[in-house]
């Protein structure tokens, strides 16, 4: 990305632009890589749930399995590696895409294995392939989130990239959170996990399909090599001191503002799934309201992200982003205290899919304009980093809440207490995104320094 387009923020898109947009190969390619980041999310997270669930896991079990998913939360422990090391062997495709070839081909396998042991084999190796899949996954991440920044020439294609990746992610967990459910009816979980691992070759195809960043791969060529002293001190530290340069104090108050912003989606996760079961609903007819309305809740959340930032700015959109979530979050609660009513199961569907997806898309691209260019992998990784580890840590005891509460009242009442309680914990980042609001800090570097 040029120097002007890494200091201005992108540019938000309706779907209908985006989807305007995909005859660019650029803009095509990256829904596929879309597809490909969202894919593996779902599997080591609520469709595994749901999968336990149907084996007769206990809530609290599934809860604290659900810990696999620290490894996204952590990435940017390993994320200066991406930024400076192109894989041996690799050289030709570049630091980018073969670190996402090698990842892709690694997820492939690991779904394949987390096929073939289930939960008859032991929810220690069936961790321990999930815990693979999401390490896997998480630096996958780092890799296409970076390239996602740096490809765009300018900010207005940095926001139709960023538009096509969301869209290409949503798609992805409507597959791996509805379809997955509907082949899992007929033909039995390891062959919907199965299928999931050969849908990993859209993300292959597309990383051969995908140019280099030129001007990001030129600024990295001048960098000290990262086996030198002075090369790892730059690498490691250099990212974080730009952008507490940057940003001053005021970094930390951007830091938790989002570190919370995505909590209430954290913590209801785990429980949504084994929700739907014990709300005695196939899991056909589950997959069916996912692809229907959780689709058009996603396309109509993208949309209303676009529309939010265009009408009412990067911060206000993201105070409207984090109400909708937390209606979105909380209206589970509707289910449980009414019943599995199919016509409510569809409109919670679709409101979920629009609150989550509209903050999605607002908090992905707040974060993509505060990168600098030679540190877009680690300075990103940072920021997604912040957004999941304290919803990813808290979500493992999700199973044990519910229980707690069940065990002073009804499964029911206790599922609805909770998730109301989840929607209420996304109310200090609405305040806080007031904050930023009021006192904007400046803009970041456009280049880092070598």
């Amino acid at each position: 990305m040029s120097q002007d387009a890494a200091a201005t923020p992108a540019r938000k898109h309706g779907i209908g632009d985006v989807i305007k947009s995909l005859k660019r190969p650029k803009v095509a390619i990256m829904l596929g890589l879309g597809f490909s980041s969202g894919l593996p999310f779902m599997l080591t997270a609520a469709t595994l749930g749901y999968w336990l669930r149907d084996e007769g896991t206990s809530l609290k079990a599934i809860g604290f399995i659900s810990w696999v998913g620290l490894a996204y939360s952590f990435k940017f422990l390993w994320s200066p590696i991406v930024d400076r090391v192109t894989l041996p062997g690799l050289n030709g495709l570049g630091r980018r895409r073969s670190w996402l070839l090698i990842t892709q081909v690694v997820l492939l396998g690991a779904l394949l294995a987390m096929a073939m042991i289930g939960p008859q084999g032991g929810l220690i190796a069936l961790g321990g392939a999930a815990l693979v899949v999401a390490f896997a996954s998480a630096t996958q991440d780092i890799a296409v989130d970076a390239l996602r920044i740096e490809v765009a020439d300018d900010p207005e294609e940095l926001g139709l990239v960023t538009g096509a990746f969301q869209l290409g992610y949503r798609l992805a967990v409507l597959a791996s959170d509805a379809l997955i459910l509907m082949v899992a009816q007929h033909m039995g979980w390891p062959a919907s996990y199965s299928l999931m691992a050969a849908l990993m070759g859209v993300g292959i195809l597309c990383t051969f399909l995908i140019k280099a960043p030129v001007h990001a791969e030129q600024v990295m060529a001048n960098a000290k090599p990262l086996w030198t002293p002075s090369g790892l001190g730059a690498a490691i530290v250099g990212p974080f001191i730009a952008f507490f340069k940057a940003y001053g104090w005021f970094a930390l108050v951007m830091l938790l503002m989002i570190t919370l912003y995505r909590l209430p989606e954290f913590m209801m996760g785990p429980m949504a799934t084994p929700f739907y079961h014990d709300l005695g609903f196939e899991k056909a007819f589950v997959g069916e309201i996912r692809l229907s309305a959780g689709l058009a809740g996603t396309l109509s959340g993208i949309a209303v992200g676009g529309v939010l930032a265009a009408w009412l700015g990067r911060m206000r959109g993201l105070v409207v982003g984090a109400l909708l979530q937390g209606l979105a979050v909380a209206s589970f609660s509707l289910l449980a205290f009414f019943g599995n009513d199919p016509r409510l199961f569809a409109a919670v569907m679709f409101f979920d899919n629009l609150g989550v997806g509209a903050a999605g898309v607002l908090l992905v691209t707040y974060m993509s304009s505060l990168t600098s260019i030679g540190y877009t992998a680690t300075q990103y990784a940072l920021l997604s980093s912040s957004y999941t580890w304290v919803g990813k840590i808290l979500k493992g005891f999700s199973g044990a809440i519910v229980e707690t509460l069940q065990a002073h009242s009804s499964l029911m009442t206790g599922y609805g207490l909770y998730f109301i309680g989840c929607g209420l914990i996304g109310f200090p980042a609405l305040l806080l995104c007031i904050l930023i609001g009021i006192k904007t800090p400046k803009k970041p570097p456009a280049t880092a320094p070598a």
